[in-house]
């Protein structure tokens, strides 16, 4: 494949290209020339079609399942922020997001499984990669389309997400699922005109170069749909297309446990919004470089933790500059082998996705770094977990205490 093809393909499995990765592939790459080729325990390319020929038709990809001892349940809302013009849209429309609400569900058994994207956006990430639009189908997720509420009692904690720059909501869903299995809500935005997204009336909308889509403008949705998230609470429905709702929705938030996390932009994001916003009482950052304009420079005595790869304090000034300013419990984890996007879903979908292109190990580890996938994912979907379940749910537990036996690729950087 073509240096081009690559950057595509990467797309194609939701990678934060604009924020260099092309040059960590390349810096990959160089390392495991030195080193030789590197072996991989590569995710399975299961589903209806596994050969992907024309004969078979195209391979679904798959997720990892999530472990915790509830079902998930999502559902699609329809926001519009009528505080803001649409520059784009034109006169009298404002600012249109896409957010799912993932939830511990029940009865879950006649609610189909949501798709990791719709197949529009999904075609409109191949064909940008280069690749037949329909070279492969999206994995399908554990979250059951709009089945009911699981409640146990009490009132949940929520978290919010936002993705990377280029990217789409559901960049990181190994994560939210696992958090949405372990009691957890988690709502998960889509910023329109920075990555890919579909709208119920069939709109498909791309990063716009015309759209000045920064930090703070992720950050800006992110209030929004904090907003949006206490009319759920209230026991009304946001959706402008009045969507219907899971059974008992709004009546499972708790509004006084929010959290928030971001990869990459939506890291940078989580930061802003924390210094800005007090209802979220706890940030994490996968690998958000800090950078913005202004800076993310307030003090900040809430809980925040940094799961760093390649924009690392020793390296990114302004990773190094926010962390001086978190003033109460804060943290900082890193992952041996993690390139950019390791913590997400492309670490465990571009395997796959090698598979159809005919990509080499080499090639592959560019992509992916030297993080094995399956490990990747474990980390993904036990630290998050970690933090929030600590400083949301107050609960003890001695993962984010020191290094980890069960983790040893996670050193904590002082």
């Amino acid at each position: 494949m073509t240096r081009r093809g690559l950057v595509g393909a990467a797309l194609a499995a939701g990678v934060s290209v604009p924020l260099g990765l092309a040059g960590a592939a390349g810096r990959a790459v160089a390392a495991t020339a030195a080193s030789g080729p590197v072996r991989l325990t590569l995710p399975p390319a299961t589903g209806p079609h596994r050969a992907g020929t024309a004969a078979t038709g195209p391979v679904r990809l798959t997720l990892p399942p999530p472990t915790g001892p509830h079902r998930v349940g999502t559902v699609a809302l329809h926001l519009v922020d009528r505080s803001r013009p649409d520059p784009l849209a034109g006169p009298g429309r404002h600012r249109e997001l896409m957010v799912n609400v993932w939830y511990p569900a029940r009865d879950v058994q006649r609610h189909p499984r949501a798709p990791w994207m719709t197949a529009a956006s999904m075609g409109m990430l191949l064909d940008s990669a280069g690749l037949d639009p329909d070279a492969v189908l999206s994995p399908l997720t554990a979250g059951r389309e709009g089945a009911p509420v699981r409640h146990a009692g009490q009132r949940l904690p929520v978290v919010v997400y936002s993705h990377g720059a280029g990217s789409h909501r559901s960049d990181t869903t190994i994560v939210v699922q696992e958090l949405a299995s372990h009691g957890y809500v988690v709502v998960t935005v889509d910023h329109t005109y920075d990555g890919f997204g579909e709208f119920p009336d069939g709109r498909v909308t791309v990063a716009d170069e015309n759209y000045d889509a920064t930090p703070w403008t992720y950050s800006q949705d992110a209030r929004f749909v904090l907003d949006q998230i206490a009319e759920l609470a209230a026991g009304r429905n946001p959706d402008v297309d009045h969507a219907p709702l899971p059974a008992g929705l709004g009546a499972t938030l708790d509004l006084s446990r929010i959290g928030m996390f971001g990869w990459s932009k939506g890291g940078t994001a989580t930061a802003l919004t924390m210094g800005t916003d007090r209802r979220v009482r706890a940030g994490l950052s996968i690998d958000g470089p800090m950078v913005s304009q202004p800076l993310p420079t307030t003090d900040l005595y809430r809980p925040f933790m940094l799961m760093t790869a390649e924009f690392t304090r020793a390296t990114e000034p302004a990773v190094a500059e926010f962390f001086t300013h978190l003033r109460g419990w804060r943290l900082n984890v890193h992952a041996t082998g993690a390139i950019h996007s390791s913590y997400g879903d492309n670490q465990w979908l571009m395997p796959q996705l090698a598979r159809v292109v005919g990509m080499s190990d080499e090639e592959l580890a560019g992509w992916i770094g030297t993080l094995d996938p399956s490990r990747a994912v474990r980390i993904g979907q036990a630290y998050p977990l970690a933090f929030f379940d600590r400083h949301l749910r107050h609960r003890g537990g001695h993962l984010l205490g020191g290094p980890s036996r069960s983790f040893p690729e996670v050193t904590f950087v002082p």
